[in-house]
């Protein structure tokens, strides 16, 4: 495409095109008069532009009901968006099982998947599961494969742009796969890849617990805890995609590792997996007090490396997800150390969309790249019928 300038007729239509696509997206319908008023655009100009949209299909006219058409005789004609007119997938992938979410070009999910998988599973078999998982979610919504517009994925690990996992320790072969690339050629279409942790964030921001807050901190509570940080409400990945590894702070105390602080008989925990940490969990309940003691150590552990990430970052809020979100007691310690360590301590508060909350933020980045497109100046676009 050519140079464009300030004067260039066809850079003037394309933002003509977007403003009124946004204002039939934030109504149920409208008409050409509505329209007019919500943009500021003349009649005219509005009637051309919705016909343009109506020929790439990402507008229909609404028909009136036939009590309104008897009352009023011939009633203004109304439009609206066609959500339909695409589908996007938010995908997570974990260490015990793989879910999605399907949504049009809204937003609004109206579908979801899971499949469990084991957590020794290669990185072939883990994949072709979210391959069958998001075959059959498809096919009970029936959406065929060609109208998914755009594909997010939260995965566990350190991700480059491009969706390549550079290190992950979480699943096995996991690290210096294309993540990206693998699901592109099964897609045919946008994949973004995010971590985990930072998917998550940004779902708790679209409609979790972070809502009215722009800078947020989700912490993903587990074995080796992650988080990821909005500041000023975009995403802070870093330089290299790694920020929020607290996880990785362990490193400057040998002695702070998952398997010793929650060992209750002196030697390191093995196998350290979920099941081994509930039971000790479960033992402290029932008031065994070498379990007492290693849940006390691992909670502080959490406590500090979360300390840590907030005085660097000072977020307003602070949201703790993850499995170990579910434990007793864990708020209250990391309230009173936040209170002790932090010049000023954030609020805290858990998780609004649990094990929902990586697949919806995928999902948002999903809608994020195709309102880019939807909405681009610089560019035509067409919807895919």
């Amino acid at each position: 495409m050519g140079r464009l300038t300030g004067g260039d007729p066809s850079l003037l239509r394309r933002i003509n095109s977007a403003v009124v696509l946004h204002a039939l997206r934030a109504a149920d319908s409208a008409t050409l008069t509505e329209i007019s008023r919500v943009t500021g655009l003349s009649r005219p100009t509005v009637e051309g532009v919705v016909e343009g949209l109506i020929a790439s299909g990402l507008v229909m006219e609404t028909l009136p009901d036939e009590g309104q058409a008897r009352r009023q005789g011939r009633p203004a004609r109304k439009f609206r968006f066609r959500v339909e007119a695409g589908h996007l997938l938010g995908v997570e992938i974990g260490s015990h099982r793989v879910s999605a979410l399907l949504s049009g070009l809204n937003g609004r999910v109206m579908g979801s998947g899971v499949r469990e998988v084991g957590e020794t599973a290669s990185a072939e078999e883990r994949i072709e599961k979210v391959r069958t998982m998001v075959a059959d979610l498809l096919r009970r919504a029936g959406i065929q494969r060609s109208s998914v517009r755009a594909v997010g994925v939260g995965s566990p690990g350190i991700v480059e742009a491009d969706g390549t996992v550079r290190l992950c320790t979480a699943l096995p072969g996991w690290t210096g796969l294309d993540l990206g690339d693998r699901l592109r050629r099964s897609f045919r279409c946008p994949v973004l890849v995010e971590n985990d942790a930072n998917a998550a964030a940004v779902a708790e921001h679209w409609k979790g617990a972070a809502t009215d807050s722009d800078d947020v901190t989700f912490v993903m509570a587990g074995l080796s805890p992650g988080a990821g940080s909005l500041i000023g409400g975009r995403l802070h990945r870093g330089y290299g995609g790694a920020a929020g590894e607290i996880g990785a702070l362990h490193l400057l105390g040998q002695e702070a590792t998952p398997e010793t602080l929650l060992s209750t008989t002196g030697e390191p925990l093995h196998p350290l997996d979920e099941p081994a940490v509930a039971q000790v969990f479960a033992q402290a309940r029932q008031g065994d007090t070498r379990a007492e003691a290693a849940v006390e150590r691992f909670i502080r552990r959490l406590v500090h490396d979360v300390a840590a990430l907030s005085l660097a970052l000072d977020p307003e809020l602070i949201v703790v997800g993850g499995w170990a979100a579910g434990l007793d007691g864990v708020l209250k310690p990391l309230r009173e150390e936040l209170a002790r360590y932090c010049l000023r301590p954030p609020r805290v508060a858990l998780s609004a969309l649990g094990e929902a909350a990586v697949a919806t933020g995928a999902l948002r980045l999903a809608l994020d790249h195709v309102e880019e497109q939807l909405f681009a100046v610089e560019g035509t676009v067409t919807a895919r019928r």
